[in-house]
């Protein structure tokens, strides 16, 4: 018997030991020393205060912001300790009733834009935290935006280009611009 529990828990004490401790602290070392802003939450600041992480979603409802994508986490929005999609189908109808919803928001937002409206500002991505929008989705917006800001919407879509980030390496993933960055750069005007 000894024979056999000495070497079973010599592997799970070495095991632990590697897989608890040292793994995680040189991964941890790594990322601090390459990666120091993404491995402290990519948070962004102005004027030294934290206002948001670049990488995970917020909720803006002000009709001079613009919106993100909507969230799937509980109990309240962009959740990031709750990150997970909604789980409906296309034929569930809380699905069918959640994007109705959404969709009467942004033309009661917007009752003058008509035009059909992008399915990223209606459907929540599969961590239900994601912070970008298509250009199409913000495009989408611009003319509200503007209109609040009182600002031309030829402005706001000039902004929108200046924040707009491109497939990496010009074929992987779509064009794409971060909400908390575009709404504060609203703010500032840059």
């Amino acid at each position: 018997m000894k024979t056999l529990l000495r070497p079973a828990v010599t592997l799970f004490v070495m095991f632990t030991v590697l897989t608890g401790i040292i793994y995680p602290l040189a991964v941890t070392g790594v990322g601090q020393l390459l990666f120091p802003h993404a491995a402290n939450g990519s948070i962004m600041t102005v004027n030294g205060k934290p206002v948001g992480s670049e990488i995970i979603g917020q909720q803006f409802s002000s009709p001079g912001s613009f919106w993100g994508r909507p969230s799937a986490t509980g109990p309240q929005p962009y959740n990031a300790s709750a990150s997970s999609g909604s789980n409906l189908g296309p034929l569930n109808p809380a699905l069918t009733d959640a994007v109705k919803a959404r969709i009467a928001a942004l033309r009661a937002a917007d009752p003058g834009n008509d035009r059909p409206v992008p399915v990223d500002l209606v459907t929540a991505s599969a961590s239900g935290l994601d912070p970008d929008i298509s250009l199409a989705a913000a495009y989408y917006q611009a003319t509200r935006v503007a209109r609040v800001r009182h600002q031309t919407p030829e402005q706001v879509k000039a902004l929108i280009d200046r924040h707009a980030q491109h497939p990496w390496l010009g074929i992987f993933g779509e064009p794409r611009v971060n909400v908390l960055t575009l709404n504060l750069a609203l703010t500032d005007g840059k």
